[in-house]
């Protein structure tokens, strides 16, 4: 238990506390207990093969026993597998009491909607399509009082704020659930139908085969984020005095892609164009990269040539897409000043623009070897004034809306000069920091 802070401690105790009345009322007749008995076992055997291969959890027969069975009983079938499968990381018992409390309430929630409008009957006697009504609303229950659960234990947790983590888990598990809930459903018209509770399996075979294509896609997309933070520590090993810039980038990128209504993919193509901008900066001299004077115009075509660098180390990588087009075009100017291609105007691909704008806002607001930290405010207004000129103006006040909004926090991406060393002599304009 030492491990586990004494506030969620509490949060967890109390959810128990909550689930208690609800396992109050077990089945009182012998033959009541085979439906809920069958149903945890096979659950028990679900979550434990899922949770192994996988990860996450397996819904549908959870789902299942909220629209066959009533609500106290329902919430029993979590419960054995809560008890028997294996936790990690110790220690076991705040996890377990969690694993069986949180699934208890959320079924117990969805079978008494599902109750209250009628819907075991329609499951009963089949009736299309009628059971899909009060199926929907026991599936939004469920995700509702999940959604609300672990909303509270990340914020007993002191993780994030609650409104902020109950709207982001709510839009990223009301799919898959309703997803689970549909296979659910066909479990349970299939459990009641002439052919038994045997014919109720067959709809875990496709949701398997869709388990492993999901694992699979996270595989690849955990092989994809391994990539780019290779790349990024990389980069930032070779030149310290921007540890964190990358990351920053791809969350300013981010937030200009958003305020212009870009899809998700896109987006997400563009937190990669700005986590890995600065790449071709490992085939330029560490010298270069950390020296505290000005540039020689040779140093500088030298660190101009980074843009080009860094498209050809990621030519390769198929999954950035259109990030390789803003790792090579983010220094280009709007007005055709910028490298290495001098572009101007429309003809600088619209994810450089962005990248572009997120690089040049994250460099002032950060302190390096050769200038320091500006106000965002200062930031804010020296975009604006480059605006039209080395910036595409629709960016930067998407920028601005979104800082508005959102707020920003900078950080310091290097340590503070000794005491008693000069400052640079040179604060690098918007656009032309290394």
């Amino acid at each position: 238990m030492d491990a586990v802070p004494a506030r969620t401690r509490g949060y967890v105790a109390a959810v128990a506390l909550l689930a208690a009345p609800c396992l109050s009322r077990p089945p009182d007749t012998p033959g009541s207990w085979l439906a809920p008995a069958l149903l945890a076992a096979l659950y028990a055997a679900c979550e434990h093969a899922v949770h192994r291969r996988f990860g996450g959890t397996f819904y549908p027969v959870l789902l299942a026993g909220a629209f066959l069975l009533p609500p106290s009983a329902a919430a029993l079938v979590p419960v054995p597998a809560a008890l028997l499968c294996p936790v990690d990381p110790r220690p076991a018992l705040p996890r377990r009491v969690w694993r069986a409390a949180r699934p208890a309430l959320a079924v117990w929630a969805a079978a008494r909607v599902h109750e209250a409008l009628g819907g075991r009957d329609a499951v009963a006697g089949a009736d299309f399509p009628y059971v899909l009504l009060p199926a929907g609303a026991a599936v939004l229950a469920f995700c509702l009082v999940l959604t609300a659960l672990d909303g509270g234990l990340r914020a007993a947790a002191g993780l994030v704020p609650p409104c902020r983590t109950w709207r982001a888990l709510l839009a990223r598990s009301l799919a898959p659930v309703a997803v689970h809930g549909l296979a659910g459903l066909m479990m349970a018209v299939l459990w009641r139908s002439p052919y038994g509770p045997v014919s109720a399996l067959l709809v875990l075979l496709p949701m398997c085969v869709s388990w492993w294509v999901f694992a699979q896609y996270h595989r690849e997309r955990a092989a994809h984020q391994a990539t780019i933070r290779a790349l990024v520590q990389a980069v930032d090993i070779k030149d310290g005095y921007t540890r964190g810039h990358s990351e920053r980038v791809g969350q300013a990128s981010v937030l200009i892609a958003r305020e212009l209504g870009l899809d998700d993919d896109r987006v997400e193509v563009l937190r990669f164009a700005g986590i890995l901008h600065d790449v071709g900066k490992l085939g330029v001299p560490t010298r270069l990269l950390r020296k505290d004077g000005p540039l020689t115009p040779e140093e500088r075509r030298i660190i101009e040539l980074h843009p080009e660098y860094g498209h050809e180390m990621v030519r390769g990588i198929s999954f950035l897409g259109e990030a390789r087009t803003a790792i090579l075009h983010h220094h280009e100017r709007l007005d055709g000043t910028g490298y290495p291609y001098g572009l101007a105007g429309d003809r600088i691909p619209e994810c450089a623009r962005i990248v572009a704008v997120a690089d040049a806002f994250d460099a002032m607001t950060s302190t390096r070897c050769y200038s320091r930290a500006r106000p965002v405010e200062a930031a804010v207004a020296e975009l604006e004034r480059c605006a039209g000129a080395h910036f595409d103006p629709r960016m930067v006040r998407a920028l601005v809306r979104a800082l508005r909004r959102e707020g920003w926090r900078p950080a310091v991406t290097a340590d503070e000069p000794a005491y008693g060393t000069a400052p640079a002599e040179r604060a690098p304009r918007t656009g032309a920091h290394r």
